[in-house]
């Protein structure tokens, strides 16, 4: 966790007026250290640069990279591909020095060029801070201000607001779509640098990603929730009545449904109950490789408590249903301590599409929902029932905080993606690099010393090593050349 890298002592010795730090998790399929952010470049300038998102148009920006730019890429990550579209765009004004004119500028060019979902801070050495956001504002960022000891301002950057207001930040704004802000030691300038495309916040940062007490663009993460424990009440009314089942107990599954859950459960005057009791220490289990470790993960993290399941129908809500295999393990955990009956309702709809822009969802074939029906799923989890919320009702638990927002990002439930660009085999290539083998050899090569700059397989899009003598004369050196000789797409 961040508090045990960066303990009190630590933070002491950090000295500068500037910094970028990052804590999720890698992005496009490798959990390997090497691929931690920020990344840096030291030409041109001296740039670090974070990245929320995931690039849907790789395999194009790499081919530029290798045959036009001439820059090494070392990782598999889209993030260093990112910075590095940003670094050559700044090295085209040939300048010793640079000014806020020439960062928009490259700001544009780096958004007519990548495609997907980003939202990016970076540092530029003796300048300033820097930040932007995709056309489409897929990915959440924004920034608050406070007054400094001196007198100044002091300012931060962040995906959620609520990272600001643990800091004693204030005024926060959203980075808009398309837009690119420069903050320095005397000034924040913000510019619209590229038209907004249409505006669409992935809604599954409301569902789930969020925190409860952040507010993305305008919208409360926490009032959006209750709204969805009241639409989700409607229809589990309707369903309860069509199957003739009564339910005795609501019960969350801790931490993002509890929300939800209890405004559930005051709509249909049911008692809600605490009946499983959280592990801290363990992290988020749908993202973590490996099938047999996220089942082990989701009974260390939970535990039941019989008091309130023995002998129950049991309304189980829970925020959403991925691959299954934690639904799974807490439905079984229920009726290992006596439940009668576990009826599973979702706040969200069924998902059965892959997220190509920056969650690490599984493969579709890894989802539970892809290819069943209700009672399909009901069964794969062993659950008595399954009751999902309406798509419209998702929506329309969010939107009506935010009515300027007319759409959002639903391509893990729809399959039709906001960007364009999403066909089958670009599908099909980024389930490759998320499967579980791949995720499984990137761990194993680490843990064992591999002398693989990251653990993946060579044999893939984004494989970053060379054929041939380094620097030598041969036709696979580059980047691009590497992969296409190496067969992949």
């Amino acid at each position: 966790m961040v508090r045990d890298v960066f303990d009190g002592l630590a933070i002491s010795r950090l000295t500068g007026s500037m910094g970028v730090g990052h804590v999720r998790y890698p992005t496009a399929g490798s959990s390997a250290h090497a691929e931690a952010q920020p990344f840096y470049v030291n030409s041109p300038y001296g740039i670090v640069l974070a990245h929320n998102g995931n690039l849907i148009n790789s395999h194009l920006l790499l081919k530029y990279m290798d045959v036009e730019a001439h820059r090494h890429i070392n990782t598999s990550s889209d993030s260093e591909l990112l910075l590095n579209v940003f670094a050559n765009n700044l090295q085209k004004t040939g300048k010793f020095r640079i000014n806020e004119e020439d960062i928009f500028t490259a700001i544009k060019g780096l958004m007519e060029e990548c495609k997907g979902a980003y939202a990016c801070v970076a540092m530029l050495a003796g300048f300033g801070i820097i930040a932007f956001r995709d056309p489409n504002g897929i990915r959440p960022a924004g920034y608050g201000e406070r007054k400094a000891e001196n007198g100044c301002k002091d300012y931060m950057i962040s995906s959620e607001s609520v990272v600001a207001d643990a800091a004693g930040f204030g005024n926060w704004q959203d980075v808009l779509p398309g837009e690119a802000i420069i903050m320095t030691r005397t000034s924040v300038t913000r510019r619209q640098v590229s038209p907004t495309a249409v505006f669409a916040p992935d809604i599954f940062e409301y569902v789930y990603f969020s925190r409860p007490d952040s507010v993305l663009d305008g919208i409360s993460v926490y009032r959006s929730r209750m709204t969805m424990g009241d639409m989700l009440a409607e229809e589990v009314r309707r369903v309860l009545t069509e199957n003739q089942i009564e339910v005795d107990v609501v019960i969350p599954v801790p931490d993002t449904s509890r929300v939800a859950a209890l405004n559930l459960a005051q709509k249909l005057y049911l008692p809600y109950r605490e009946g499983f009791i959280k592990n801290r220490y363990v992290g988020r289990t749908f993202i973590m490789p490996g099938q047999q470790q996220r089942r082990k993960n989701v009974r260390r993290k939970l535990n039941a408590m019989a008091l309130e399941f023995s002998g129950k129908n049991v309304l189980l809500v829970d925020d959403s249903i991925v691959r299954g295999t934690t639904s799974k393990e807490i439905i079984q955990m229920a009726k290992d301590v006596g439940a009668k009956k576990v009826i599973v309702a979702s706040c969200s709809p069924p998902i059965r599409h892959s997220n190509v822009y920056g969650i690490d969802m599984p493969s579709r074939q890894e989802l539970v929902a892809h290819g069943r029906d209700e009672k399909g799923i009901a069964e794969a989890i062993g659950a008595d029932l399954v009751i999902f919320q309406k798509l419209s009702d998702l929506i329309a638990s969010v939107r009506q905080f935010n009515p300027k927002i007319e759409t959002f990002d639903c391509s893990v439930f729809t399959g039709e993606y906001v960007t364009g660009g999403v066909d089958e085999e670009y599908l099909r290539h980024l389930e490759q690099l998320r499967n579980d083998n791949v995720l499984a050899k990137t761990n194993e090569n680490s843990l064992f010393g591999s002398h693989s700059t990251n653990g993946i397989v060579e044999n893939r899009e984004m494989s970053i090593g060379c054929s041939g003598p380094l620097n030598g004369a041969d036709d696979t050196v580059g980047l691009y050349n590497s992969w296409r000789a190496n067969g992949s797409g």
